[in-house]
């Protein structure tokens, strides 16, 4: 059989020729444009591809945020010693208890307490005058428990201060310290004896709120030159000790500010500096020789600017026997320096009086007529 070669399958055409071969269909225009667009992104997918493997075009790592730099405050100015650094509340009371007593005294109409302050190492003791005033019989408890009847040594009622002596040796006097250099603001602490033998002493702490206060309502009188603290003081604690941040006193608690509702938070305490002198004259003779000046004198003001101020004290009038007026003082001077101190208010000329003794002579700076001048005084006698 002869090979006829392949077998041209087209069908016949009706009229039994053979089919001419089929015409092409003409391209749509929008298939080539979509086949050519994804002939072009396939291509660069796989450029990227081949990219990316190299890592051209690797995505670089978010930048991480630093931790902000340790900084620290620069050490604050070296401030002077406070209770809450070198010396604690803690430390001051345990120096400052065993020199800490409690009063007791008693009369035929009269029966009463408070505190005292062992004073140097002979047995003597500090309290106020109106702790014992009106009493005959004086009972000193130390902070061991150990009760000894004490003497009057001596009492002044001008500066509510009294001297107590017992016959116990073994005491613990307390340190002394100055009140002169007192700065408000300073750390203070109150030691006393409120409740008697119930607990042994009572310590409080505070500052020193204001200097040189007057106390026109005290119970022994008009009281000057104080110190007032807000280290809460009660009516028991009066004699006792009012200490600074080394426990050294600085005075003798004395009163304490009331209204009608209690108490207003302000203490007051005879600087030490006043206590001393006072102290040792009392030791020494059993009273206090107070200096008297002579003059009844009154607070001027001076306007300034719209405000007044406190400018000096104005003698309106003299004593018999004046120390002032003996001395070339004459009525309508006005005093404004008295023994090196500048003075501008009646209650500060006093407070400086009350440190003097009769007898001392001292330099009044005054001005008179306009013209300024210093008179050498020497101080009378208080009784």
């Amino acid at each position: 059989m002869t090979d006829r070669g392949p077998r041209d399958e087209r069908p016949l055409r009706p009229d039994g020729g053979v089919p001419s071969p089929r015409r092409r269909r003409a391209a749509d225009p929008w298939s080539l444009a979509i086949g050519a667009l994804g002939a072009v992104l396939l291509g660069a997918g796989v450029t990227l591809a081949i990219l990316g493997a190299a890592g051209v075009f690797k995505e670089p790592a978010p930048p991480t945020t630093p931790p902000p730099p340790t900084v620290t405050a620069p050490p604050p100015a070296e401030p002077p010693p406070t209770l809450s650094e070198q010396v604690t509340v803690a430390d001051v009371a345990r120096r400052v208890i065993p020199s800490t007593v409690y009063v007791e005294a008693a009369g035929l109409f009269r029966r009463g307490g408070g505190s005292g302050v062992v004073y140097g190492g002979d047995g003597y003791i500090l309290t106020n005058h109106h702790v014992i005033a009106g009493t005959s019989q004086v009972h000193v408890t130390f902070s061991d428990g150990a009760q000894f009847p004490a003497q009057v040594v001596g009492s002044d009622q001008v500066t509510d201060l009294a001297v107590l002596l017992t016959a116990r040796s073994d005491v613990a006097p307390i340190d002394l310290g100055e009140s002169d250099g007192l700065a408000i603001g300073e750390s203070a602490v109150a030691v006393g004896n409120p409740l008697g033998d119930l607990g042994g002493p009572t310590v409080t702490a505070g500052i020193v709120s204001a200097l040189n206060r007057s106390l026109h309502s005290a119970p022994g009188g008009a009281l000057y030159g104080l110190v007032q603290t807000d280290a809460p003081i009660s009516p028991g604690s009066s004699g006792g000790a009012l200490v600074d941040a080394e426990a050294r006193l600085i005075g003798i608690t004395t009163a304490i500010a009331l209204s009608e509702i209690g108490p207003e938070g302000m203490g007051f305490a005879i600087p030490i500096d006043m206590a001393v002198g006072v102290a040792a004259d009392l030791i020494e003779t059993g009273e206090v020789a107070h200096a008297r000046l002579g003059v009844s004198g009154a607070t001027i003001w001076a306007a300034e600017r719209g405000a007044e101020y406190p400018v000096g004290i104005q003698v309106k009038s003299t004593s018999a026997e004046s120390a002032y007026e003996g001395s070339g003082g004459r009525v309508n001077d006005v005093i404004v320096e008295f023994a090196g101190v500048e003075v501008a208010t009646n209650d500060e000329l006093l407070a400086i009086l009350r440190r003097r003794r009769s007898g001392d002579v001292v330099e009044v700076r005054i001005l008179r007529e306009d013209h300024e001048r210093v008179l050498n005084v020497k101080l009378g006698s208080l009784k």
